[in-house]
């Protein structure tokens, strides 16, 4: 399709980009456009049974499964979990991961988070910005003859800014195709989070029970974006449509990339309207 999108969807850890975008990717993938998971480190660190190669392994075809539930790509690179720093040799990796992939569209974690690697990862993704159009930067591999547009996906973090929405997208009909993907990282959603979290005596034990209990569990959480930043729906929506969106995720465009102005939404978003 000649109006067809490439989406570069990167986080630090495989996970992160279904929890913060994965309804909005499954839009995409719907259109035909081209959509591309990146885990900056392998996930080798997460969990409190078992961790190394094992656990990298087992994430890995975590992430596979999840992106075969819309169709996407995924690409996991092979850094340690909790070891993500913003070095050249990182950055380098990024450079040759967005010139190859020549994407109209980055989405990134903003740089304040309570995760080292959250924050590390788009520190790495602004350092990389403008050297993927430099032609003697990382020569080997082509440069961009654009910066492309990059956004930053939903947090509730405040300081030292909280996050403004340039872009709220409506996903009631992809939420449950994101729970799906997110139900794939078993080791995550079952395991990991409800240890660290204190409440994996709630997660059933019977696997035909989980998903149902999966979904209530993020519920709230799903429906976070739709509420507050309901004044944007409506204004992109409309009064009637807008008012009655339970599901939504945002974005807000980082100044590091090209802007997220008015006509790059509609380009990069055309399911919002």
């Amino acid at each position: 399709m000649s109006n067809q999108l490439r989406i570069l969807i990167i986080g630090a850890h495989p996970d992160d980009c279904e929890f913060t975008a994965a309804g909005t990717a499954a839009l995409w993938a719907n259109r035909g456009d081209q959509v591309c998971f990146v885990s900056v480190s392998n996930g080798d660190a997460g969990h409190h049974e078992m961790g190394g190669g094992r656990l990298a392994q087992r994430r890995h075809a975590e992430a596979l499964a999840a992106a075969a539930i819309i169709g996407i790509e995924y690409v996991i690179l092979d850094n340690h979990d909790g070891e993500i720093l913003p070095s050249l040799t990182m950055r380098n990796q990024l450079i040759d991961l967005i010139r190859t992939y020549q994407p109209d569209l980055i989405l990134s974690p903003r740089p304040n988070d309570y995760h080292p690697d959250h924050r590390y990862t788009a520190q790495l993704i602004q350092d990389a910005a403008y050297m993927v159009t430099v032609p003697n930067v990382r020569a080997s591999v082509p440069n961009l003859m654009y910066n492309p547009v990059i956004a930053y996906v939903s947090d509730t973090f405040q300081k030292p800014t909280p996050f403004a929405p340039d872009v709220v997208v409506a996903i009631d009909t992809t939420v449950e195709a994101k729970v799906d993907m997110l139900a794939c990282h078993v080791s995550q959603v079952y395991e990991w989070l409800p240890w660290n979290g204190g409440y994996l005596t709630d997660v059933p034990a019977e696997a035909s029970a989980r998903r149902m209990w999966l979904r209530n569990h993020l519920d709230q959480r799903l429906q976070r974006d739709a509420h507050t930043y309901r004044h944007k729906l409506i204004t992109s929506y409309g009064v009637v449509h807008g008012a009655t969106i339970k599901y939504a995720e945002a974005f807000e465009g980082c100044e590091y990339g090209s802007p997220l102005d008015a006509d790059a939404i509609a380009r990069l978003f055309p399911f919002v309207k």
